[in-house]
């Protein structure tokens, strides 16, 4: 099946960027990390945005959109909605059409070909990890701190993000303890110096978290691992947060976007990739800083970048 633009999206805020940023006439797809597929369908002749009209616009995903702030997803559901239940399992480019082959055995064909596929955060990989993800376990203390306020929390994690993060959680936690598998911090000196001088903050260094404790399906504590000595003990929390880093998950676009030695795609802030047609946004790429609203204005830049080449290649 034959569109204009493409989208492989997963982020959340991606959805208002490519919205933003791309005219909309037909359907748009969305794909979550579990496989299911919420397709968009706008009446023929029927634009979304107010920067002109393609004969189709798709949008279809390969990672997470559960989050999709409402009013985004309000926005869309305007134009009409069908859902639909595929998963995405390849892109390939190949005289200027670029096809997105899915696991149902679907195909669809497009000009320009638009890669938003998100990062996962790294986990540790303990018994029932994911099932506390919202329940005591989470990822961003920006998000999630203020449900923590004059409780105990831990953060797990040594590097910039995770320190970064408990200064922000030792301002309104009764107390932050800091769990780094490393004898050492790995971010910049001045925000560990930052973090050992608050009072509410504990650091447990050379120690890896073992187990999670939890009450009725909610976290309450930690059992933890002094890789030195190997001496083992517990911790009371209301709260953990992780910050052991981010997964990309890019390899089965490699052959269409150009990755770099950590897997992310290798592009600057013009959203560009070595492909003609072919453009990434989100964490999904090389930047330096990760989060929603530079990943809904990369959202915003590839959809422009997209919009100028397809004009171009009419």
């Amino acid at each position: 099946m034959k569109r204009i633009l493409m989208v492989v999206l997963a982020a959340a805020l991606m959805l208002a960027g490519c919205a933003s940023g791309a005219p909309v006439d037909g359907e748009m797809v969305f794909t979550d990390d579990l496989g299911r597929e919420v397709r968009l369908g706008g009446e023929p002749g029927r634009v979304a945005c107010l920067l002109g009209s393609f004969a189709d616009v798709w949008f279809l995903a390969g990672g997470t959109v559960i989050a999709a702030p409402d009013d985004a997803w309000e926005q869309a559901m305007a134009l009409g909605a069908d859902v639909e239940l595929e998963n995405v399992i390849r892109v390939e480019s190949e005289n200027g059409i670029h096809r997105v082959f899915t696991e149902e055995g679907s195909t669809f064909e497009a000009k320009a070909l638009i890669l938003a596929v998100g990062v996962k955060h790294r986990m540790l990989g303990l018994p029932g990890e994911e099932e506390l993800v919202g329940s005591g376990l989470s990822f961003c203390a920006v998000c999630d701190g203020a449900f923590y306020a004059g409780q105990d929390v831990a953060m797990i994690g040594g590097g910039n993000s995770a320190m970064q993060e408990a200064l922000l959680l030792s301002e309104v936690c009764r107390k932050v303890t800091i769990v780094q598998n490393l004898a050492f911090f790995t971010g910049e000196q001045k925000l560990a110096e930052a973090l050992m001088n608050r009072e509410n903050v504990e650091v447990l260094f050379s120690t890896v978290v073992t187990a999670y404790e939890a009450t009725d399906g909610v976290l309450t504590g930690l059992k933890l691992r002094n890789e030195e000595t190997g001496e083992g003990h517990t911790i009371s929390v209301d709260g953990a947060f992780l910050a052991v880093g981010l997964v990309p998950e890019n390899e089965a676009f490699a052959q269409v976007a150009q990755l770099d030695d950590r897997g992310y795609f290798q592009s600057s802030e013009d959203c560009l990739t070595q492909t003609p047609g072919v453009f990434v946004a989100g964490d999904c790429r090389q930047k330096h800083i990760r989060q929603v609203t530079t990943a809904a204005a990369d959202g915003a830049i590839a959809a422009l970048a997209a919009v100028r080449y397809v004009e171009g290649h009419v």
